[in-house]
């Protein structure tokens, strides 16, 4: 279950949980990569493999050991494939196992980033390389996502479900301001808000009420709101316009499904679930699930898992080494023919990392 490397000075010890599905298939590829490019720069990792999963869940009925957060809660951080299977409900294989990470060690933002590289063709007509780049920030402990509510008369006429939405203000504004930093620290200095002040009538203008309170302290970033459904709709017709946004949980979540697939597929999008003061480890993962329809069959799409890993060495503070691996994946894309069948080529998850773990050996 507890595999390790010999570690060096600039070892970073992370906890590998493939979980389900494609994982088994995409997270072996994104640790090759990281450990071709860990060669280049002198990096090393120590990988600690568990077996959380719903096969897990399947043979022991839960998802993974009473003690696991402890036992992870020291990592430098984790590196998580995919989580879900047929036969184990969503909600029980996801609060067994990422929402409990994601709530324990306050990884608070979730970061997806959602780019056109040049080589893949968007779905959006015209659209080129430069049209759409843009990063979502999902606040990713409360909103929507409560475990506060239950059901009533169940099995009877009156049955009701009820569920609570909690936006508080420290939850609201520590997201905000990392998404304020963020857009700081870019060109263009914008940021989008994504609200529906005009239907949700208490969270969402107290969410428009913290945004603007939090933007008083930014003065440099360009600020503007939008509701979700027309902003939806933006990011298919006028994808140019973004630059950052930040969105609640619920929305936050169907926003970075929707822009990574008008970038030609969803299985290149990577995402980081953050704990900025870093008292605990934080977690990368692809955007995409578990994939049953193509599991096994070695066709998966390896490049958000391996993008996802860039985006763990930016945050553990080698960045060199993380833009090493952005620019491998602009060189497969723009220069070479290697594609998985759902860009429309025909190598395989291996075949697609191996190129990869070539292409990050040397600049």
């Amino acid at each position: 279950m507890m595999a390790a490397t010999a570690a060096k000075p600039n070892a970073m010890r992370i906890a590998v949980i493939a979980g389900d599905g494609i994982g088994n298939e995409v997270v072996p590829e994104g640790m090759r990569v990281l450990e071709a490019v860990a060669r280049r720069f002198d990096l090393s990792f120590t990988w600690d493999r568990l077996d959380w999963s719903c096969e897990r869940f399947a043979k022991t009925g839960a998802m993974m050991p009473a003690d696991g957060l402890a036992a992870i809660a020291g990592h430098d951080a984790i590196y998580l494939g995919a989580v879900g299977w047929p036969g184990v409900p969503d909600h029980v294989s996801l609060w067994g196992l990422l929402i409990p990470i994601r709530r324990t060690f306050q990884q608070y933002v979730n970061l997806r980033p959602v780019r056109l590289f040049e080589g893949l063709k968007s779905p959006l007509a015209d659209r080129k390389p430069g049209d759409i780049d843009y990063l979502i920030v999902r606040e990713n402990n409360e909103g929507e996502y409560s475990a506060i509510g239950g059901r009533m008369y169940e099995g009877t006429e009156l049955e009701a479900a009820i569920q609570q939405a909690v936006f508080t203000k420290k939850g609201c504004e520590r997201v905000m301001r990392y998404a304020f930093k963020l857009a700081m620290g870019r060109k263009r200095r914008e940021l989008v808000s994504a609200t529906k002040s005009n239907g949700i009538s208490i969270s969402m203008p107290y969410w428009d009420e913290r945004f603007a309170a939090i933007g008083k302290e930014f003065p440099e970033v360009k600020t503007s709101q939008f509701h979700i459904d027309i902003l939806a709709a933006h990011l298919v017709r006028n994808p140019t316009w973004f630059d950052v946004i930040v969105g609640s949980n619920l929305f936050g979540d169907i926003l970075s499904d929707l822009g990574p697939a008008t970038t030609g597929t969803i299985a290149i999008a990577p995402g980081g679930n953050i704990n900025p003061e870093r008292s605990f480890p934080s977690m990368f993962e692809p955007v995409h699930g578990s994939a049953p329809d193509i599991a096994g069959k070695g066709i998966a799409n390896p490049i958000g898992q391996i993008w996802s890993g860039a985006m763990m060495l930016e945050h553990l503070g080698h960045s060199a080494a993380a833009a090493a691996i952005v620019a491998a994946i602009e060189r497969l894309l723009a220069d070479t023919d290697v594609r998985t069948p759902d860009m429309g080529g025909k190598a395989s998850c291996r075949e697609l990392g191996e190129a990869l773990a070539e292409l990050v050996k040397a600049p």
